[in-house]
């Protein structure tokens, strides 16, 4: 299963930029043999529209123009569900295992995601229920992603 993450904005800051890339790294070394290729990460640009559900509804146009025909997408969203780190590594394994080929994950811009672009989504995720800075959130993201990997692997790096 290819897993690409589609990211409204651009990280700015070098060591959040690190932070994810490193651990998208680290997802590679247990890829292959799981099943899952190798993650990429597109960012996408901002939208310059004068308010916020018109920024919203540009985003998620340009959004739905990069995903995957027949992809599964995962929303990360503040009132999506909450999962733990073995229950988001079951869902990927299940997913994977059932035959799906492609999952996006999307984080929107600073004003979110469009709510029929929400709606739409396979599943609804919360990364917890305090706002996070978009590059906080991309890195979260991308440690949770190996650690899932790293448990569907059995590695003792999740000592839950």
């Amino acid at each position: 299963m290819k897993i690409d993450l589609l990211c409204v904005g651009r990280l700015k800051d070098e060591p959040e930029r690190l932070i994810v890339t490193r651990y998208l790294e680290r997802f590679q070394q247990f890829a292959s043999p799981l099943g899952f290729a190798a993650p990429s990460m597109a960012e996408l640009a901002e939208s310059r529209a004068k308010s916020p559900k018109e920024r919203k509804t540009a985003e998620a146009a340009e959004l739905r123009r990069k995903l995957k025909d027949g992809a599964r997408v995962i929303a990360l969203h503040e009132r999506g569900q909450a999962m733990t780190s073995a229950e988001f590594a079951t869902l990927l394994g299940g997913w994977r295992d059932s035959g799906t080929r492609h999952l996006n994950i999307v984080i929107g811009g600073p004003d979110g995601l469009d709510a029929e672009f929400i709606r739409a989504a396979a599943l609804t995720l919360s990364l917890g229920r305090m706002t996070l800075p978009h590059g906080l959130a991309r890195a979260v993201l991308a440690e949770q992603l190996y650690r899932a990997a790293s448990i569907l692997a059995g590695h003792p790096y999740h000592r839950a």
